[in-house]
């Protein structure tokens, strides 16, 4: 059963911007955090973003700090995370989860699927 879904993955040339949303079907605690982590081939998970779910704060991964925005819509329970300016080595399988926050994979217990971010010319 499907408790985190990611969706808006896709094919994108560089420079261009996209969005992925993250919907949980399952209600998030307001003192949880969802995250957003992305993975190459043979590469740990890399943390990105992740944003407190009910007071908003988010925090980043200083390579990817002002050029993604982590977001969420409370009554959708959807997060979403903005991408701009997209470079090749954006490539990736980009996740969401929730969980207690934090930046390593083990603040988080439930994951999305995943969806594949291709950036190429």
């Amino acid at each position: 059963q499907v408790q985190l879904e990611e969706s808006g993955g896709g094919l994108v040339q560089p420079g261009d911007s996209l969005t992925l949303s993250c919907k949980s079907y399952l209600h998030v605690s307001g003192s949880d955090a969802m995250g957003w982590f992305r993975q190459t081939p043979g590469k740990e998970r890399e943390f990105l973003a992740a944003v407190r779910w009910a007071s908003g704060v988010t925090w980043y991964e200083q390579a990817v700090k002002g050029r993604f925005t982590i977001s969420r819509e409370i009554a959708k329970n959807i997060g979403y995370l903005q991408m701009n300016r997209l470079k090749p080595e954006d490539k990736a399988v980009y996740y969401c989860a929730t969980g207690s926050g934090g930046a390593t994979v083990w603040s988080y217990g439930l994951w999305g699927q995943g969806t594949q971010v291709t950036v190429s010319s």
